[in-house]
C-alpha cells in the first residue's frame, strides 16, 4: 500500500505495522503460489513468441515479488514483535517496510499484466477480454491503495 502525501507523514504504530505485515505476508504467500502455478502452466505450454515471453516475464516478476514481500513482511513482524530481542528491535523497519509495500504492489500489478497478456496467446477476442479485465483490476487497485493529498 503506497501513501503519497505532500503534508507531514504520520508515523504508523508498531502494532499496526505488525498487523499489516502479517496480512500482507498471508496474502502474498497465496498470490505468489498462484503466480508460480500460472508460470509453471505457461512454461509447460511450450509456445514461442514475444507475447508469450512477455506473459512469462510478468508471471516471473509477480512470483518473485510476492516471495520477496513474504520475507520482508516476516522481517517487519519479527522486528515489531513484543518479545523481539533488542538487537532485532534496533534493526530498523524502514527498509523491510518499503520492500514489503513495493513488492506487494509490483506483485499485484505484474500478476494482472501477465493475466492480461495471456489471452492474446489464444485469440484476439480473448486477448481483449483479458486485457480489459486486467486494466480495470489494475486501475481499481491503484485507486484503493494510492492516496495523494
Amino acid at each position: 500500500m503506497v501513501i503519497c502525501e505532500t503534508a507531514t507523514v504520520q508515523p504508523l504504530s508498531p502494532v499496526y505495522l505488525s498487523s499489516l505485515a502479517s496480512q500482507l505476508a498471508s496474502l502474498s504467500a497465496f498470490l505468489g503460489g498462484f503466480a508460480a502455478t500460472f508460470l509453471a502452466t505457461l512454461l509447460t505450454l511450450g509456445q514461442q513468441g514475444r507475447l508469450m515471453t512477455a506473459t512469462i516475464g510478468f508471471a516471473v516478476a509477480s512470483a518473485v515479488s510476492f516471495v520477496v514481500t513474504v520475507v520482508a513482511a516476516t522481517t517487519v513482524t519479527t522486528i515489531y514483535h513484543p518479545a523481539a530481542p533488542v538487537s532485532m528491535a534496533n534493526m530498523g523497519a524502514r527498509l523491510p517496510t518499503t520492500v514489503m509495500s513495493l513488492g506487494f504492489s509490483l506483485g499485484l500489478l505484474s500478476l494482472l499484466a501477465s493475466l492480461g497478456c495471456s489471452g492474446w496467446t489464444r485469440s484476439r477476442s480473448v486477448g481483449w477480454i483479458t486485457t480489459v479485465a486486467a486494466a480495470v483490476g489494475s486501475a481499481l487497485i491503484v485507486v484503493v491503495t494510492v492516496r495523494v493529498r
